[in-house]
């Protein structure tokens, strides 16, 4: 009984994002709080924050435009997303269940320092092949100047540590209350995929999108660290970051295999 209103939620987010349909997305979201709230008063209020998260970033245009304009626009919306489900909890709900767990005073284990140089290493073997062989890499914008590449720097990075914040530390901690651990990670994985693909990530991008949300997801159950999963998404961004530029500009940063 608790599975299916969440699960209805997490349609949403792909309706909303993968399908782009606002209708029928929201008309889906709001049947998911209507079961929610004849389900369980907890569950309710702890899927209505996921869903404040989820109506926000959709009525914004999610795109990898780097205009002033547009950054403004979607970065005040994912401060928005983020922030008030952890208000809400915090102060309206009186309870901790969003936390950004940063400075934990735990180290970093040998395998968990062994695996950040892995993804450096995955990352320069997929994302050379995704980005330029489909074409995908012509949903970012075209940069060589200073300005623009200090922008996508910045956009790539700040969008990384949203997805962190939102999917795994919001979506993914309010949905382990009320459910088994693996279905918890499914629901949110699947919000993840749909609004990256919304972003531009298409084409078999979800193939290796929604494993990696997955392993994020278990990452951060195993380390309860904000910082450990956000350093090892920058990773992975800092490659994408270098792959855009080059696809843009084939002779700089000639150093990849596709």
């Amino acid at each position: 009984m608790r599975l299916l209103p969440a699960a209805l939620v997490s349609a949403s987010g792909f309706v909303l994002f993968a399908l782009e349909n606002r209708i029928v997305g929201s008309g889906i979201l709001a049947l998911a709080l209507a079961m929610a709230a004849f389900v369980n008063k907890k569950l309710f209020q702890d899927l209505a924050l996921v869903a404040i998260g989820v109506t926000v970033m959709s009525a914004v245009p999610i795109t990898t435009d780097i205009s002033t304009a547009h950054m403004l626009v979607m970065g005040a919306a994912m401060i928005f997303a983020v922030a008030v489900p952890y208000l809400g909890s915090r102060f309206m709900f009186k309870d901790h269940a969003i936390r950004f767990p940063v400075l934990t005073g735990q180290k970093w284990t040998p395998v968990e320092k062994l695996y950040l140089p892995v993804v450096l290493v995955l990352g320069y073997a997929v994302l050379p092949v995704y980005m330029i062989s489909t074409g995908v890499y012509a949903n970012w914008p075209a940069v060589s100047d200073p300005e623009g590449i200090a922008r996508l720097f910045l956009g790539t990075n700040a969008l990384g540590v949203w997805d962190e914040l939102f999917f795994i530390c919001t979506a993914f901690a309010l949905f382990r209350r009320h459910m088994p651990e693996w279905q918890a990670n499914i629901l949110q994985s699947i919000l993840f995929t749909s609004f990256l693909w919304e972003l531009g990530f298409r084409a078999w991008a979800p193939f290796f999108i929604f494993p990696f949300a997955l392993l994020q997801a278990r990452i951060f159950s195993a380390t309860k660290s904000l910082s450990y999963i956000v350093s090892v998404h920058l990773l992975f961004d800092f490659v994408l970051f270098l792959v855009l530029i080059h696809a843009h500009n084939r002779e700089w940063i000639d150093i990849f295999l596709y």
